[in-house]
């Protein structure tokens, strides 16, 4: 969590919903289903029919359902659809269990390709309205979040809800200081990508979006993937592709280099650099040149990556060259690539407590990502979160650390494995998880190696972000009294998924059919309780920056219930009771007095006032007074800061310190409309922002330290001199 909000909270009540996924000037294409597809929705259908965890028929009752979910994954804020389109469905509501079962597509693409056309006609409408600007004196509101809200009744009230939205947008970058000649061209050209985007539009996307609504009608964990997706995943889960190392964006009609991968093909060969635009690529040394220029950039993706040692090339326009500027040939060969940036990272923060200094190891993991086929493949050293860990807390034993801070904060999961060996660092054998299975069936999961990695005093930190195996490892660390949990309640998935590859199902078919994830298992802590809708409870909580109500398992109106079981047989290997009081009480009075985390809570209690409110101003005097009320408020706390300090440390050599732009500070503008150095910058100086939370919690590990060396009968209470008897629980 970086120090300051109160931007962040500003933007996020001023800006317009942002544009659809995938959205061309001409009119959208009408997308019709593949054969392949049909095949795949059937074979969907009946594994999810039969070997889901909440197997439910596929009959009316279901299709119903399915229709109101597959509405919603279309136009979840409202914005294009009216009454008078769902009302010409209603017909249909019952149909669509047949176009899976049966392989009958045709509702679904119809309705998804009315949605595009309304895409088409909404954009083009707020083009047209840039043309006589707008009235900023008015007194009038702008609702931004609209999905609880009923569908428009009809086209007149849909036209004034998109006044709305492009006049608040207008509003956003007259405030951010453009004049009305520039806010014209900006608006004109994001809502003309949007057309343009819609027009890319394919038949996968179509597919896929009805397959999801499907599946998650299910439960919220359940997803189809066609065959692009499921190579993604895959991707996530090994952290490694084979390409040329280069981070791609798009940007207006131009594939652009973001960032060069260290160690990739793209950075050795000297001839590229961040900005350079792809302006077409061609395979092997002798292939055609294929320009790019507009396309989809999973469709430009798709072309760089290939088999390993194969050879691509670019034609590239460089980043200071213009438009007509002159291009230069590329050839790359395309090698294995480590997404370490991914990957498990440590580093020391270092506490200062009266004459001690205590150094705290943390190490952030993102996701418990294992290479699944290299190892069963048998490759030795293959990709694994577990793997990473180890190593790392060797380096952070030899380097003298006195307490380790596993930092989980927006870990998502992966694999259950990973959860599992990760745990068995801590721990010396023992059970970790338990998983019942649809028929009932517990089944124990169990770390099965002997020793540990790090004995020493242990912090996991969460939020609501993290989820399951991120929930599995926090729980047990917590059940078997091994370290403190810090930080938000955590999400509460407590379900397991697995893959299914519809192409082994199909059984020898030549047609890439793509994959379907489906939830097996309910997993259950060690003591027998769930993280199932609760999630892990912190040990000392800190304020949270989430919407609890829109954000976590118990938001899902179809999520599955929690429940209790037999408590596993295992043996804790500390107490940590005894030390939650005085832990709790040293971090309270440190962060009554702490201005960063202070600021944090009034940014945080800020933010859940603006989403309750879910209204803002039109009017540009009174957007102009909040805007300024926080400005007044960022420069206050930067003089508070500033106060105690010595004239060097509030200047450079000599002459005032240069006013630091806020990188949070909204500028109306989105992602792909700012310059990419500006944009890198901001994110590099977001990223080297304070982090207030993972500071405290480090604060809390050194408390931790503190109190263990100074009472040593408190010391044996929390880690026993010998364990109890196997298969007794405590």
């Amino acid at each position: 969590m970086k120090k300051r909000l109160l931007w962040i909270v500003f933007a996020l009540a001023t800006a317009a919903q942002a544009a659809p996924p995938d959205a061309g000037a001409p009119p959208p294409p009408e997308l019709k289903p593949l054969q392949q597809q049909s095949q795949a929705a059937h074979l969907a259908g009946e594994v999810l029919s039969r070997y889901h965890y909440k197997s439910l028929p596929l009959d009316d009752a279901m299709s119903e359902r399915i229709f109101d979910r597959y509405l919603k994954s279309l136009d979840p804020e409202k914005l294009f659809f009216v009454q008078s389109d769902i009302d010409r469905w209603a017909g249909d509501r019952n149909r669509l269990d047949d176009a899976i079962a049966k392989g009958e597509l045709g509702v679904p693409f119809a309705m998804f390709n009315l949605y595009a056309r309304r895409v088409s006609e909404r954009f083009s409408y707020a083009r047209a309205l840039l043309k006589h600007g707008f009235d900023f004196g008015q007194k009038e509101s702008y609702q931004y979040a609209r999905e609880k809200e009923a569908w428009a009744r009809s086209e007149a009230e849909i036209a004034e809800l998109w006044r709305k939205r492009v006049k608040n947008d207008w509003l956003r970058l007259k405030l951010a200081g453009k004049d009305d000649g520039q806010i014209a061209e900006t608006l004109d050209r994001r809502y003309a990508n949007a057309l343009k985007r819609t027009a890319r539009l394919k038949s996968e996307d179509a597919f896929q979006t009805f397959m999801n609504a499907y599946a998650m009608t299910i439960e919220p964990h359940t997803s189809y993937m066609g065959p692009r997706a499921a190579g993604d995943f895959d991707i996530s889960m090994r952290l490694s592709l084979v390409g040329i190392g280069a981070v791609l964006s798009e940007k207006d009609d131009y594939t652009t280099i973001r960032e060069l991968v260290p160690g990739g093909p793209a950075i050795l060969s000297g001839q590229l650099k961040v900005g350079d635009r792809i302006l077409g690529v061609a395979q092997g040394e002798s292939g055609v040149m294929t320009d790019i220029v507009g396309w989809r950039l999973d469709d430009v993706v798709a072309q760089i990556r290939g088999a390993p040692d194969s050879v691509v090339r670019l034609d590239i326009l460089p980043a200071d060259a213009g438009p007509d500027g002159k291009h230069k040939l590329v050839s790359l060969v395309r090698k294995k690539i480590s997404l370490e940036e991914q990957a498990a990272k440590k580093s020391i923060l270092s506490v200062i407590d009266g004459e001690t200094t205590r150094r705290i190891g943390v190490i952030a993991l993102p996701t418990f990502y294992q290479d699944f086929d290299a190892k069963q493949r048998g490759v030795p050293d293959f990709k694994s979160a577990t793997r990473d860990v180890a190593r790392l807390l060797d380096e952070l034993k030899a380097e003298k650390v006195d307490s380790v801070l596993i930092d989980l904060r927006n870990n998502g999961g992966g694999s259950l494995t990973e959860a599992i060996e990760l745990t068995g660092l801590f721990i010396d054998k023992g059970p970790v998880v338990q998983q019942r299975d649809a028929l009932g069936k517990i089944v124990v999961e169990r770390d099965v190696k002997a020793g540990v990695a790090w004995d020493g005093p242990l912090g996991v930190l969460i939020n609501r972000g993290s989820a399951s195996a991120s929930e599995i490892f926090a729980a047990a660390i917590q059940d078997y009294g091994r370290g403190l949990v810090i930080g938000e309640p955590s999400f509460g998935k407590g379900t397991v998924q697995t893959m299914i590859d519809l192409d082994r199902v199909a059984k020898g078919s030549a047609q890439k059919l793509g994959e379907v994830k489906l939830t097996i298992a309910q997993f259950f802590r060690i003591n027998g309780g769930t993280t199932q809708l609760h999630g892990v409870k912190p040990d000392i909580v800190f304020p949270t920056a989430s919407d609890a109500e829109n954000f976590g398992e118990s938001s899902f109106d179809n999520a599955l219930p929690g429940g209790q079981v037999k408590a596993a047989a295992y043996a804790p290997v500390g107490d940590l009771d005894p030390l939650r009081p005085a832990l709790l009480s040293s971090h309270e009075a440190r962060v009554r007095t702490d201005k960063e985390f202070q600021y944090l809570q009034e940014d945080l209690a800020e933010l859940d006032v603006q989403r309750k409110k879910n209204l803002v101003s039109l009017n540009e005097a009174e957007r102009r007074a909040e805007r300024d009320a926080v400005e007044a408020r960022l420069k206050a706390r930067e003089a508070q800061k500033n106060a105690g300090k010595s004239a060097p440390e509030r200047s450079l050599g000599g002459e005032p310190a240069p006013a630091k732009r806020n990188p949070l500070q909204d500028d109306g503008l989105q992602a792909d409309e700012r310059n990419l150095a500006s944009e890198l910058a901001a994110e590099a100086a977001r990223k080297n922002d304070k982090d207030v939370l993972l500071h405290e919690a480090a604060h809390i590990l050194s408390d931790e330290v503190g109190l263990r060396n100074a009472n040593a009968r408190l010391a044996a209470r929390i880690k026993p001199a010998s364990p109890p008897a196997a298969g007794q629980v405590q």
